[in-house]
């Protein structure tokens, strides 16, 4: 695995679980009780969620039974996951939620990430290319839940 330059996580429970749920429903909160817009990418393809109370921080759960999900900063895109459903290493939902920083601004982290050219960073590859470039910083882990993945419809 390639080296990220990682940079300290946000120290406080509340703000991590509140960005938790804002990072994967990407919706105004009159949705969060229901099923999100398009919330997040895996491999180029958009998923949607719905809100749970489910933290699991602090439970001693190790890492490696969590996915992760990289938290964009607001207003640059929706956000980045590693797996869903049918994938190999899946884990049924439970996510760690990583937030980046985009040092160079996101044109930059476009510029070195977006291997396949379609305009956005929609995969784990392309958040480690743009990461590896410099362009995007991980932090590290802010919080950890559960939540479902929910393809988005054809029509969205």
């Amino acid at each position: 695995m390639e080296s990220t330059r990682i940079r300290p996580g946000i120290g406080v429970m509340t703000v991590a679980l509140f960005a938790a749920g804002a990072v994967l429903l990407g919706t105004s909160s009159a949705q969060a009780a229901g099923v999100s817009g398009p919330g997040f990418y895996v491999d180029g393809v958009q998923y949607r969620t719905v809100g749970t109370p489910t933290d699991l921080t602090g439970t001693g759960a190790p890492a490696s039974s969590y996915q992760p999900i990289y938290a964009f900063p607001a207003g640059t895109q929706v956000n980045v996951a590693t797996a869903a459903p049918g994938d190999t290493g899946y884990r049924g939902g439970r996510w760690q939620v990583y937030p980046v920083s985009l040092p160079n601004g996101y044109d930059a982290a476009l510029s070195s990430g977006d291997l396949d050219h379609d305009g956005v960073l929609d995969s784990d590859d392309e958040v480690r290319a743009a990461a590896t470039a410099g362009d995007l910083v991980i932090g590290d882990a802010t919080a950890s839940f559960e939540c479902p993945v929910i393809p988005v419809p054809a029509s969205h």
